[in-house]
């Protein structure tokens, strides 16, 4: 599929879906996170980390992007959006590189982080893209189950 074919109406998953996934995903990476979190005590002696910390804070977004990043570059699903049927393609019909994921990464903590204008754009013509698709030259597509016969 080429990205233009994803920028049709029919193939454009609607901003329910969209949000949907991303709740689910954030359930998903929150219980992640506590684990990590759980994985540091041992080096605080089992004290509390401290509010702030840089160092802490730059662990727990690796942890996060690895988890989204591996998603994304082995089959384009988070388990979000495997649920909510969608799929992230790449614009150049390649698979999902570390360095689209990373921009994708970022650029989402972004566009959600103003309240969600970046994923908005998704309807702004003539593109029809998020600012995460347009700067990681990738595209989200809503994927239904095919009929296992045909």
């Amino acid at each position: 599929m080429t990205a233009k074919a994803a920028t049709s109406a029919r193939s454009r998953p609607g901003l329910l879906r969209l949000i949907a996934a991303a709740i689910y995903d954030f359930v998903l990476i929150a219980a992640v996170l506590l684990v990590a979190t759980a994985l540091c005590l041992p080096f605080t002696n089992g004290k509390a980390i401290e509010p702030n910390n840089p160092y802490y804070t730059a662990y727990m977004f690796g942890v996060w992007f690895l988890l989204q990043g591996w998603c994304w570059v082995h089959g384009g699903q988070t388990l979000g959006m495997r649920s909510w049927k969608l799929k992230l393609y790449s614009e150049h019909a390649s698979p999902i590189t570390w360095k689209q994921a990373a921009i994708r990464f970022v650029v989402a903590l972004l566009s959600w982080g103003l309240l969600g204008v970046g994923v908005l754009w998704r309807w702004v013509p003539p593109r029809y893209r998020s600012w995460q698709d347009r700067l990681s030259a990738t595209y989200v597509d809503w994927a239904p189950s095919r009929n296992k016969d045909s």
